[in-house]
């Protein structure tokens, strides 16, 4: 009796042995990183290289990022202190003394005597003096009117060198208004202060260019009436002697005495 326990004790070891031996062989699944818990129940710490590798990139990625964007901002934040240079104004002018050196100009071209620089003036005027030259007029008429002709040369003459001394006397002013200007070219901050600046010279130069004129107008006029002068005399001189050598009006003999 005590044998039949024996065995099949034996027996039901064997079985229980056989049947637990599968679950001994099968692979243990490992629980995730986070999952593993040491003793005293703390984490594992467990280093993955590819995983961190790939976070540094990442990271280098976002920085570079970040670097390009404060690039950007200022790029623009630069560009749009270049846009207000570029529409800052001239802190300087010139016109003021541009305009007073013409209103000089043009103050001495309006003081021309007898002859103005008028198209109906000039028609007047020579029809008046220079164009009515008479075979009857009488000595008295000649001469006043030879003289009048005289007067309106050497006031040509006078006005002209009047325009000259201005014209002169324009140019310390204009000297000083280019140094000035050039200066403020120079140190122009943006592209529209520059070209303010560069507007002004081309207005100063416009101006010389206007004195110029005015000479060149004021000689021209009184050579202009210089050589009407001279013809006008020579057409009189022609009367005059005609007036002379006509039989019975020109020269009459008579007795004189020369001594007492």
């Amino acid at each position: 009796m005590t044998r039949k326990i024996t065995f099949r004790s034996a027996g039901t070891s064997l079985l229980a042995l056989a049947l637990a031996m599968p679950m001994a062989m099968s692979p243990i699944a490992a629980p995730p990183a986070q999952a593993l818990f040491g003793i005293g129940g703390g984490p594992f710490i467990v280093y993955d290289p590819t995983n961190h590798a790939e976070n540094l990139l990442t990271a280098a990625r976002a920085l570079e990022q970040i670097n390009n964007q404060i690039a950007q901002l200022q790029n623009e934040a630069q560009m749009l202190i270049n846009q207000a240079r570029n529409l800052a104004n001239l802190p300087y002018s010139a016109l003021q003394q541009i305009q007073q050196n013409v209103s000089r100009t043009q103050q001495l071209l309006a003081q021309a005597q007898n002859i103005a620089f008028d198209v109906q003036s000039i028609d007047q005027m020579f029809q008046q003096d220079y164009g009515n030259l008479s075979l009857t007029a009488t000595d008295q008429q000649l001469i006043a009117e030879a003289r009048s002709r005289w007067e309106n040369t050497v006031g040509g003459l006078q006005d002209a060198m009047r325009v000259q001394a201005g014209v002169v006397g324009n140019i310390d002013a204009n000297r000083a208004e280019m140094s000035a200007l050039v200066g403020q070219s120079q140190n122009a901050v943006g592209a529209l202060q520059a070209t303010q600046a560069g507007n002004q010279l081309l207005a100063l130069q416009s101006q010389q260019l206007s004195d110029l004129i005015a000479v060149i107008s004021a000689n021209g006029r009184a050579n202009a009436l210089t050589e009407a002068e001279r013809a006008t005399a020579a057409e009189q001189g022609r009367i005059q002697r005609e007036r002379f050598l006509t039989p019975g009006s020109g020269y009459q003999p008579g007795n004189a005495q020369m001594f007492n």
